[in-house]
């Protein structure tokens, strides 16, 4: 049955999902609220916490994203002129003043085969005072001077401060699908990722840095969830957004159910010869809790058990790379860590379900030389999830 016939059985609808800067027709798949389709609209619930309004980073208060999706050409790779499927995702701690108001972060290195730019700051210092933001491979450069020159044009003085905060830039590879030697994100398309972050519902799948992504060799990209906990009296929102390229078909698993091992085909093709699955993942983190940058490593270390819940094992050549941020104000408390196992439980809960929305909103995309990453077949996962009894 095809994609679109079966969510539109099961009360899910169709709409185009407006996309800044993107030069394209793709077609999201939505749900009868307007919405990117996620993994709990197919009756699939990861762990046992209370999700957050939205089920995204931006649940908490004062975190904004925004994306910029480039989507051009067909046919035979022609270095310069594409085809194109890229793009720029932005997370912004707060719409304020990021250099006037930083915020306490930290970042973590699972496996190193990959590039976050600009955490010398954040490790020297333990707060982070500019955007972060996820691209592809070839695009790490024009993003980082984006983004540079956003900051500049609010702090001509930026230089000549004690601290100078610089961006976060993250990649993944999207060669299969993309001109990576092509040049084609500019700074102005980080800008405009940055521009147009905002708070509410986050477009998932293939958008922005997610756009030529895949994941366990189904098309993949970005996706986010959240969840709430109660510490004492006090409750906190953890949000987590991810960009996934990572994992083999076998090794994908969705709620303990070895799903990749039920649908072993509809794997990448070049031409009629499959290709290889992607190895990076890319992960952001951020809180209201009020924590110091220690702990926040800390919760950065526990988003790899919510990755492994899926089935990654941090391969030889992947560049897994996290980054957490509290947005607490209050900085002359911090949660006691003795508290702190509600957070790790959030934070495993909220990036197993991010990658996996990752999946469930992507749609097939053909890219250069009619390379092909498909679809998860939602029709058969869920078919294989009521066998095994995680759907009613």
């Amino acid at each position: 049955m095809d994609r679109r016939d079966f969510l539109k059985r099961a009360g899910v609808g169709f709409a185009a999902l407006p996309l800044s800067s993107c030069v394209s027709s793709l077609v999201i798949k939505t749900n009868t609220q307007g919405t990117v389709a996620r993994l709990r609209d197919l009756g699939v619930v990861i762990g046992s916490l209370v999700v957050g309004r939205h089920n995204a980073i931006t649940d908490v208060p004062g975190v904004i994203v925004g994306h910029t999706t480039l989507i051009s050409g067909n046919g035979p790779l022609v270095v310069g002129s594409g085809p194109v499927r890229t793009g720029v995702t932005a997370v912004l701690p707060h719409d304020r003043d990021l250099v006037s108001n930083p915020v306490p972060a930290a970042d973590w290195t699972l496996n190193g085969n990959g590039e976050l730019t600009g955490v010398g700051p954040v490790r020297r210092s333990g707060l982070l005072g500019a955007p972060i933001l996820f691209t592809d491979t070839g695009s790490v450069g024009p993003v980082y001077d984006g983004c540079m020159q956003h900051l500049l044009l609010r702090h001509p003085n930026l230089y000549s401060q004690s601290i100078r905060p610089e961006p976060i830039v993250g990649e993944t590879w999207a060669d299969f699908l993309h001109d990576t030697a092509g040049g084609h994100v500019r700074p102005e398309h980080a800008i405009a990722a940055i521009n147009t972050a905002k708070g509410g519902p986050v477009a998932e799948g293939c958008v922005g840095g997610g756009t030529g992504m895949r994941a366990y060799s189904f098309k993949a990209g970005i996706g986010t969830a959240s969840r709430i906990v109660t510490l004492n009296t006090a409750e906190y929102t953890v949000g987590v957004l991810v960009q996934s390229n990572h994992g083999r078909r076998p090794q994908l698993r969705v709620d303990g159910v070895p799903v990749g091992q039920h649908i072993p085909d509809l794997l990448p093709e070049s031409g009629n010869v499959p290709g290889s699955s992607g190895h990076s993942l890319l992960i952001a983190i951020a809180t209201d809790a009020p924590l110091m940058p220690l702990q926040l490593k800390r919760l950065c270390k526990r988003a790899t058990i919510g990755m492994a819940h899926t089935g990654g094992i941090s391969t030889h050549g992947s560049g897994d790379l996290f980054i957490a941020f509290s947005t607490a104000l209050d900085r002359g408390r911090v949660v006691h860590f003795s508290h702190l196992d509600r957070l790790y439980q959030a934070v495993v809960e909220a990036t197993e379900e991010s990658i996996l929305n990752s999946l469930i909103a992507a749609e097939t995309v053909v890219g250069r030389d009619d390379n092909t990453i498909h679809a998860l077949p939602l029709d058969r996962f869920v078919a294989v999830m009521r066998r095994h009894g995680r759907i009613k």
